[in-house]
């Protein structure tokens, strides 16, 4: 008759929802790579369209149970009621579990690519600093030359701690929910090290050129001294030999 028809429909549909939620949001999920992540994700937006689909399923159950309450007698009113009830309320719960889920899982991907873009533009900067320490290895020139060289590494490590203080709370962020910890924490590692190894080097070098321009400074001034001694007996043996004076006659050092 027609109230095994509805229970049918109305348990079909409870069979469904259960379903869903065993298969999308009861069991553990693990995230080791962003293809796991990745395909998690499609998985989940998939069921949340097939969820609102159902809705006007839902609708139709809930029409056929009203109409028949409406012409049938009260004692079967209680039990349909009930189980439309609870057919509504576990569907709406369903809807908004996988929504609240889709949102968490679309945040976590997103999450994901900023971490690797920021490492991007880090790793980028590392790499200017590495040619930049190849450049000034064994530089040459006068103190102005080392000068510019010192400046030009100044410069580049000027450069703000912001995007390594959002790879680390990013990171952070991901791995406390056990998301791809194992590969996040490899590049971390990874980058961390690079950067301390080059900070470092960075450091030493810029001693290093500072120390090549107090060096380059001194020689300037010393062939600055004796260039001017050399001008001056240079003056002194020009006027001896404009008046024909003898060797013998002059002091020894002008000999």
């Amino acid at each position: 008759d027609k109230t095994v028809s509805l229970r049918k429909d109305l348990s079909e549909m409870h069979e469904w929802i259960t379903q869903a939620e065993e298969e999308y949001l009861e069991r553990d999920f693990e995230y080791k790579t962003p293809e796991e992540l990745q395909k998690a994700f499609e998985e989940l937006k998939r069921a949340k369209e097939e969820a609102l689909q159902k809705e006007v399923k839902v609708k139709l159950i809930t029409d056929s149970v009203n109409n028949f309450i409406a012409k049938a007698p009260p004692a079967a009113h209680e039990a349909l009621k009930k189980e439309l009830h609870d057919l509504i309320t576990n569907y709406q719960r369903l809807c908004s579990r996988l929504n609240g889920k889709c949102k968490t899982l679309e945040e976590v991907w997103a999450c994901w690519h900023e971490l690797l873009s920021y490492l991007d533009t880090e790793n980028k900067w590392l790499n200017e600093i590495e040619l930049k320490l190849k450049a000034t290895e064994n530089i040459q020139g006068g103190a102005e030359e080392i000068s510019e060289s010192l400046d030009s590494l100044e410069s580049l490590m000027r450069h703000p701690e912001d995007n390594r203080n959002q790879i680390r709370e990013l990171a952070q962020t991901l791995t406390d929910g056990g998301i791809l910890d194992e590969l996040i924490n490899d590049k971390l590692e990874k980058f961390n090290t690079r950067w301390e190894e080059l900070h470092q080097e960075a450091v030493r070098r810029q001693k290093s050129l500072e120390q090549s321009i107090q060096s380059a400074q001194e020689i300037d001034k010393t062939l600055r001294l004796i260039q001017e001694s050399v001008a001056t007996i240079d003056k002194q043996l020009t006027a001896y030999l404009a008046d024909r004076v003898d060797a013998a006659q002059v002091p020894q050092e002008a000999q």
